[in-house]
């Protein structure tokens, strides 16, 4: 294998992240919020492994967030390797699995990287120098995990022991002596205390050949599944689309507990740097710039006699106001808001389940609906009619298509649209309006520079996103999809 192998960064991306309810959710989970800053974590997580030595990333994702995926990327100017569609979520080993397989078709020697999309780091050159301090001993057979200096007696996460203090220390690959399941506090503080623990980050770097022999030796009923999966996937547009009836068949598991943990060739790189997986509310606090107080805000958020708080606004036109909070996370959304205790802020996915379980729909849905042509959001919903806010970027358009249970009123209120209305074509511009009947063939486009929004009202006896007959869709979309 060559000393300059490629490392290609294999980018999983189809969580959705319950834990950041209301701000992450089933339709726009927090890897593409921009949680941090202007970039997204997905977009942090492409930007850190990019550069020298670094191939075009291979992305995993699901239907649902292809576009997100697709129009993220394409803001920073990066190109992937391969954007593989998941028919299900089956967890990370099939995941790995599979994009092992498809580099072993266009690049046996490579090694990979394998990187959460969700994951924090304020120094990306400093992760870039532990991923090459570990890529000699990955090419020579050894599977590399990267242990992050624990700064505290963290419960939430799994550890890595390591045979001392010194290898701990260390920034180079050491010998890992075990993996450690979640702890309670008592041994999470001894683990803390010894020295030679680290938490486990959940990142691995292998040549494809180790992680294929790997799976061979320790999980071989994957392959068959996940080489078909690969072997028979389909291309469309842009994106890779695994076979269904294979992956089916592939077991639901994490690359932990079906490789990781039974595998005796791992090495451990210390990472010293800024790290957070941002998988609670109290994470994401600890992340955030605080006041003295210890009290982090984020949009029109106003804190009063507060302490150790986190209180986000995420609307522009809302403000939230905390007075006396200890210990507490507050996150408005304009359709829901999370009151909780910072401490049970790991438990906040059960909120989600409790939700989903009485069909409330801010559950799972993002107030701004994400499409490949831009986005919408409702303004008001009643049973027979809604106003929606839509916005379409430049040169993109909408399918051409028609309701069986609705019309619709468009009224432009910036920028300029190109509207087909039957046979009918025209363009409309600011304060100009439109009228499509019920059952009328119609399409919307923004031909020009700027995005285009617009006002859109329904009215019906059925207004759900399924009433619709795609006649013809540049993003080869099904009344489904």
């Amino acid at each position: 294998m060559s000393q300059s192998s490629p490392i290609y960064p294999v980018i999983l991306c189809g969580g959705s992240g319950t834990r950041l309810w209301p701000l992450s959710r089933k339709s726009y989970p927090k890897q593409f919020a921009p949680l941090r800053g202007a970039q997204s974590l997905f977009q942090e997580t492409v930007s850190r492994l990019d550069g020298d030595r670094f191939g075009a990333p291979l992305v995993i994702t699901n239907s649902t967030y292809r576009f997100i995926v697709t129009e993220q990327l394409a803001a920073l100017g990066v190109a992937a390797h391969t954007i593989a569609i998941e028919p299900q979520g089956r967890n990370t080993a099939p995941a790995v699995l599979a994009a092992a397989l498809r580099l072993q078709q266009s690049d046996p020697e490579a090694l990979m990287l394998i990187a959460p999309s969700d994951h924090a780091m304020s120094e990306p050159d400093a992760f870039r120098q532990a991923v090459l301090a570990g890529c000699g001993t990955a090419q020579n057979g050894k599977i590399v995990t990267f242990g992050i200096t624990p700064n505290r007696a963290e419960t939430g996460y799994g550890w890595l022991e390591l045979a001392s203090p010194e290898a701990a220390n260390s920034e180079q690959p050491s010998d890992l002596l075990r993996f450690v399941e979640k702890p309670d506090p008592e041994n999470a503080e001894r683990m803390l205390q010894s020295g030679r623990h680290l938490w486990n980050g959940g990142i691995f770097l292998f040549s494809v050949q180790t992680i294929l022999q790997a799976f061979e030796r320790h999980a071989p009923d994957m392959i068959a599944p996940c080489r078909e999966a690969v072997e028979k996937a389909q291309p469309d547009l842009g994106f890779l689309r695994l076979d269904p009836a294979a992956w089916e068949q592939a077991q639901d598991i994490s690359i932990d507990y079906a490789v990781m943990e039974k595998a005796d060739n791992l090495v451990v790189v210390p990472y010293k740097a800024h790290w957070n997986d941002l998988g609670s509310w109290q994470a994401v606090w600890q992340d955030t710039d605080k006041t003295g107080s210890g009290v982090a805000t984020f949009g029109n958020a106003l804190a009063i006699d507060c302490e150790n708080s986190l209180l986000r606004a995420e609307a522009e036109n809302q403000q939230l106001v905390g007075l006396g909070l200890k210990n507490i996370a507050a996150i408005a959304m304009p359709d829901a808001v999370l009151v909780v205790d910072m401490d049970t802020t790991q438990n906040v996915g059960q909120i989600v389940k409790t939700l989903k379980a009485g069909n409330i729909l801010t559950a799972t849905q993002f107030p701004k609906d994400h499409r490949p042509w831009g986005w919408f959001e409702t303004l008001s919903l009643a049973p027979r009619f809604q106003v929606k806010r839509i916005m379409v970027h430049p040169g993109a358009s909408l399918s051409l298509q028609s309701h069986v249970h609705r019309s619709e009123h468009w009224v432009v209120v910036e920028g300029t649209a190109e509207v087909t209305v039957g046979e009918e074509i025209s363009l409309l511009g600011e304060n100009q309006s439109v009228y499509i009947p019920l059952g009328q063939k119609h399409r919307l486009a923004n031909p020009g520079k700027v995005a285009l929004h617009l006002i859109e009202v329904q009215s019906g006896t059925y207004l759900g996103e399924d009433d619709i007959i795609r006649y013809d869709d540049v993003y080869a979309r099904t009344e489904q999809d």
